[in-house]
């Protein structure tokens, strides 16, 4: 999980603490179980998609002047996780993997557009290899090795 991400929740768990709340687990008609929850409803319940989408979204959407359309709706979310892993350079298998996609053709297919040409890539790889360095140099997280320019 990403800092930022721990970080805003930690903040929202201090302020708001979990609740526990009773659910049916695995069938809709199943055995109650208590869960803590993170998000409630104003009744203290779960959170379902009606519900999250009449009483938060919606209304999130209008107090920021976004138009209540489909492409603006809660899936919009996923696809700005993925375009941001994708330009950040995550692979397409583990963003696959990340969105419980069962093929990384699908995802590739969904996001390609998204991908920063491999053309872009090669330059910046053969660049560095004829400057004799990683393509990762400029990425303070980097833990690989400068290698000596073949000659």
């Amino acid at each position: 999980m990403p800092d930022a991400v721990r970080d805003a929740i930690t903040a929202y768990m201090t302020a708001y603490p979990p609740r526990e709340v009773a659910l049916p687990w695995m069938v809709v008609d199943g055995k109650s179980t208590t869960v803590s929850l993170l998000l409630t409803s104003r009744e203290k319940k779960s959170l379902g998609r009606n519900y999250f989408n009449t009483f938060l979204w919606r209304p999130a959407l209008k107090s920021a002047g976004v138009p209540d359309l489909r492409e603006n709706g809660c899936h919009a979310l996923r696809h700005f996780f993925a375009s941001t892993a994708l330009h950040e350079g995550e692979t397409i298998k583990a963003v696959s993997e990340y969105l419980g996609h069962a093929d990384p053709g699908f995802t590739l297919r969904t996001y390609t557009h998204l991908m920063e040409g491999s053309s872009e890539r090669t330059k910046r790889a053969i660049d560095a290899a004829f400057l004799g360095k990683s393509s990762n140099d400029d990425d303070p997280e980097s833990d690989e090795e400068d290698h000596e320019a073949p000659r």
